[in-house]
């Protein structure tokens, strides 16, 4: 199982390499707006299916560790669910824009959530909430829930108990009972070094029903298997949605010409109120650990760094796979630069500026300090770091808005953030 990870370590490493290819101007006279969202489909195929091959390899190495717990087999089920990272923020970017990806996202990657919702926390974690009813009902300890105020018989942990009954219950947003971050989390367990050194420790003990750490080993098992099993079924179900015949390709074709307008809804979103404001600037505002994306496992930086390379791989439509395959095609990109050159000219060097920027940023947290230490109060240089790479989001935002008007596009509704819009408000 081993060279299946470096196979895809080799291939997110060539996807943080990839070189800008530029398309000669004569086939930029010659774009038509279905050739442009037939590429953007295909990439958002492409991107999906990578996304459910790696979580396929991670669903293999949680069996593996479920099996013969070991400090081992949990760092093999790890560095599988970092790599299973790598193609899934790179699909972001068909968020918003499309409201099929938008109203599913939520299955597989909200945040933040109240982790005792899902089993033991920290004393320091609090026994209640104001918001949250549920904030330490720890399913994995207690087979007799209640939920919405009924009584729920979770003797067996199975995905529909995740999905059905669980999932953002009491129809509070942080009770994430599914997706990669209850799965990081049973992973790692909770950060608990403020903006200090390390990320969360779990033991593989606490898989271990003959040395079991933390209670309930059996139970923990339970649930890790069925979030896995149903991240699994949830992303096939959307690779579904952009095949040949998906409902999502179906619905983008409809209308090619006024659907241009979903490429840059979501660049544009993703980028300013999304990373920007809400995953960026909000925890560098409030220098809080907790406010950062992929926090128990230490590994934002790298959540950042792919959302911004999925921006980039819709604007010059090309896409790097897992196996090495090149996904390209006509592009939003090619557009722009057959009505004004140079606000293509701007855009390119926009977006390539921020992934300089953000690959900075992960350089730092992979040799100097994490991502949660870098936005900490009085780490100056670690704040700067990251407010570059928050201005570099901003920047292309900016161009992306002068990209809609060129093109003759209505208006986007581009998302927007109290974090950058009305900085004020966030500490109210």
């Amino acid at each position: 199982m081993l060279h299946l990870f470096k196979n895809l370590n080799r291939s997110i490493c060539l996807v943080a390499g990839f070189v800008m290819l530029v398309t000669p101007q004569a086939m930029a006279k010659n774009i038509d707006p279905t050739s442009v969202l037939s590429t953007y489909a295909d990439i958002a195929y492409a991107g999906f299916e990578d996304s459910l091959i790696a979580a396929r390899t991670l669903d293999a190495s949680i069996s593996s560790l479920i099996a013969n717990p070991s400090q081992e087999t949990l760092a093999v089920a790890r560095i599988a669910w970092i790599a299973a990272r790598a193609p899934y923020q790179q699909t972001e970017v068909f968020r918003f824009g499309n409201a099929i990806v938008d109203d599913w996202e939520g299955r597989v990657n909200a945040w933040p959530l109240d982790e005792g919702l899902i089993d033991y926390v920290d004393n320091s974690y609090g026994n209640e909430s104001d918001e949250n009813r549920l904030y330490t009902v720890n399913v994995i300890a207690n087979p007799i829930l209640t939920v919405n105020g009924k009584q729920i018989n979770a003797q067996k942990i199975t995905p529909s108990l995740l999905s059905d009954t669980l999932h953002e219950a009491d129809k509070v947003e942080a009770n994430v009972a599914t997706g990669y971050h209850a799965i990081e989390f049973l992973l790692w367990g909770q950060d608990l070094n403020g903006t200090g050194p390390g990320a969360g420790n779990r033991p593989a003990s606490d898989y271990d029903v003959s040395n079991c750490t933390g209670g309930n080993c059996k139970r923990r098992a339970e649930y890790l298997t069925s979030a896995s099993k149903l991240l699994l079924s949830d992303l096939e179900e959307m690779v579904g949605n952009w095949a040949e015949n998906g409902e999502a390709r179906k619905i983008l074709l409809d209308n090619p010409t006024a659907k241009l307008s979903v490429i840059l809804t979501g660049m544009g979103s993703l980028s300013y109120g999304e990373v920007a404001g809400e995953r960026m600037k909000l925890g560098l505002l409030l220098n809080d650990p907790e406010e950062e994306h992929d926090c128990f496992s230490d590994n934002t930086h790298n959540s950042h760094y792919f959302d911004q390379i999925g921006i980039r791989n819709v604007y010059t439509a090309h896409y790097r796979r897992l196996d090495g395959a090149i996904v390209s095609g006509p592009s939003i990109s090619d557009l722009v630069k057959s009505k004004d050159a140079s606000i293509d000219a701007e855009l390119t060097k926009k977006i390539n500026m921020t992934v300089t920027a953000m690959a900075i940023m992960k350089a730092r947290a992979e040799s100097i300090e994490a991502y949660d230490q870098m936005i900490g109060e009085g780490n100056i240089q670690g704040n700067v770091v990251v407010q570059a790479a928050i201005d570099g989001l901003i920047n292309q935002t900016r161009s992306i808005e002068r990209a809609v008007s060129i093109l003759g596009l209505k208006t986007l509704e581009i998302e927007g953030s109290d974090s950058l819009d009305n900085p004020n408000a966030v500490f109210q």
